[in-house]
């Protein structure tokens, strides 16, 4: 006999807190998850981000397991919508949906979200390819659109030699020759604890701030609320394997830090701080913070390395693969002209931003 599903929808920032033990479960079992659809950062992020009446998380559930969840908030304005929690700081948006039980617990998610909508559109931004919210999509019922968003750039997750050893023999060879100089400088990689995790992300604020000091650094990260997110999140995903902080010391100081953010399929180098001495004593950063993402991601147990968003000329060093992050819009019937006008808003952008282009 089947078990029937139940749905709930929770607009109470304690009951979202409560639900933890079997989001994480949850989380377990989907594997298109990354690691900003963890519990722990969700949770965080809304206790930083979050107004208060604008929660609207959905759940289902088989007898008295979560089968599928939609993280989600209301945002007001000309054009009410109900999006993804994580924000801009978050580089991909999903729902979780158990593998096992995708095509019934979709269908169901499907529904609920319709009724929970009401007059706002869905609009799921940063979806990685083969999102979980794909099996909502398929399966929605009303108008729907899909659009491309962010860029994001992906390596295979392979050791260190392997991605080098994808260059062209000059340019393999300066990186190697980078390697020994960070060897021969003495430049020690210590893991984080979860008892020193707060400390160590403090450290990586205050590198990141020097790091960028007098350069366009990005202003939500030296916010005393993205502070205390950062390290109430983080805390919980390093005991749950979900992150990796890394210290890197030179001469018994620490001269960078790094945030790895971990999923069942995929790794991500999140943000670092380092010290400007570490450039004038010639080490290469990059290279070095790649070199021990590679140590968390080259164990076979992931699939991809990703760069996160973000075309920068650096990361094409490593030859990676140009992926797209979508852009999903789901409307009823009655707010379908709501997506009409956000489709028609984001093509007139994109052309002002392709002739400021030519123009220049």
């Amino acid at each position: 006999m089947t078990t029937p599903y139940t749905t709930e929808l929770v607009t109470d920032a304690r009951a979202f807190a409560e639900v933890a033990p079997g989001w994480g479960r949850l989380y377990e079992r989907c594997g298109a998850a990354t690691p900003f659809q963890h519990h722990a950062w969700l949770h965080s992020w809304w206790l930083s981000y979050g107004r208060p009446g604008r929660l609207r998380l959905v759940l289902v559930r088989e007898g008295s397991e979560l089968v599928a969840a939609a993280p989600l908030m209301l945002r007001r304005g000309p054009v009410p919508r109900l999006v993804p929690l994580g924000g801009a700081i978050s580089d991909y948006g999903d729902v979780l949906i158990d593998d096992e039980r995708a095509d019934r617990a979709a269908a169901v998610l499907a529904e609920v979200l319709s009724a929970a909508a009401r007059t706002a559109l869905i609009d799921f931004r940063e979806v990685r390819p083969g999102g979980a919210i794909e099996h909502v999509y398929e399966r929605w019922s009303g108008p729907r659109h899909r659009l491309q968003d962010s860029l994001c750039l992906e390596l295979p997750a392979v050791p260190m030699d392997e991605l080098v050893s994808r260059l062209a023999s000059g340019k393999a060879q300066r990186i190697r020759a980078k390697l020994r100089k960070l060897r021969s400088l003495g430049v020690e990689r210590h893991v984080v604890g979860p008892d020193r995790v707060g400390p160590a992300l403090q450290r990586l604020l205050e590198l990141h701030r020097l790091q960028w000091q007098g350069r366009n650094v990005t202003p939500e990260h030296l916010q005393t609320r993205f502070c205390e997110h950062l390290t109430r999140s983080v805390g919980p995903m390093v005991s749950s394997g979900d992150a990796v902080v890394t210290e890197f010391r030179l001469d018994g100081d620490v001269v960078a830090v790094d945030l790895t953010l971990l999923s069942r399929r995929l790794a991500g180098g999140y943000l670092y701080g380092a010290h400007p001495r570490l450039r004038e004593r010639k080490a290469d950063v990059a290279v070095m913070l790649l070199d021990a993402c590679t140590q968390h991601a080259g164990n076979g147990r992931l699939h991809r390395l990703s760069l996160l968003r973000g075309d920068e000329p650096y990361k094409h060093h490593w030859r990676p693969d140009p992926i797209t992050n979508r852009r999903l819009l789901l409307a009823r019937r009655r707010t379908a002209p709501l997506m009409s006008a956000v489709v028609g808003d984001v093509a007139v952008r994109r052309r002002g931003k392709e002739f400021l282009r030519r123009f220049r």
